[in-house]
């Protein structure tokens, strides 16, 4: 067994129907850029109904046909925030959390204490999060916050720190696959290649997702010696 393997990303996505909501951060291959990705996927017509917006230095989800929302609490949010030189991405509303920890002298620990898995039971969907710290060089953190139990009794904190290595990322999903419940994603963050160019590691992505449940994909590349960014969006609801 081989614990360092590196997995194409493809071949994790084209295999599972529902791996839910996605986060992948890492560098690129040819170690010139900071890379991280974002994907949503939805079962039901209102999870289905979104799309990711661009505005004000960040990423929201919003509705597409606001006329079919009916519970806009767990799937609209702001997904990507900048504060203090860092750059925040999660799947849900704990994104204000961690700016708000931040922008206040903390970090995404001390503020993720603060949040629990999503209140949808009998999913209890965990709320997966990222941080990018371009302080002193390129490091990210990862967590997720899942249920000790089915029945949502307490819950557990997970906390990942990584040095980037170029050309390795780590992927991290809300769900292990489909399921009735869903099953919760296990283990530590998956280890998978990032390639350097940006529209590879999109099609790479968006088209290994499960048609009938990919939503929407936002990948970046930050240019570590300048600082550029190059963004890729794409909704399947247009």
């Amino acid at each position: 067994m081989n614990v360092y393997e590196i997995c194409e990303i493809e071949n994790l996505l084209s295999t599972n129907p529902y791996p839910g909501r996605g986060i992948v951060i890492g560098k690129s291959a040819d170690g010139k850029s900071a890379v991280f990705a974002y994907f949503i996927m939805g079962r039901s017509e209102n999870s289905r109904n979104r799309v990711f917006v661009e505005k004000n230095d960040a990423v929201y989800t919003e509705p597409y046909d606001f006329s079919k929302v009916s519970d806009p609490s767990l799937i609209i949010y702001a997904a990507i925030r900048r504060a203090a030189g860092k750059l925040i991405v999660t799947n849900g509303d704990q994104t204000d959390t961690i700016y708000d920890g931040i922008t206040a002298g903390g970090d995404m620990r001390s503020a993720l204490r603060t949040r629990e898995f999503e209140p949808d039971a009998p999913n209890l969907t965990p709320r997966i999060s990222g941080v990018l710290d371009f302080d002193g060089g390129f490091s990210y953190e990862m967590s997720i916050l899942k249920s000790a139990d089915a029945e949502g009794t307490e819950c557990n904190r997970y906390f990942y720190e990584y040095k980037s290595l170029d050309g390795v990322g780590h992927f991290i999903h809300t769900y292990v696959t489909d399921g009735n419940p869903i099953p919760t994603f296990q283990g530590e963050p998956e280890r998978v290649a990032i390639p350097s160019d940006i529209d590879e590691f999109t099609s790479k992505i968006w088209n290994s997702l499960n048609e009938s449940n990919k939503i929407s994909l936002y990948v970046r590349y930050i240019d570590l010696a300048s600082g550029e960014e190059t963004s890729r969006l794409i909704n399947k609801n247009k």
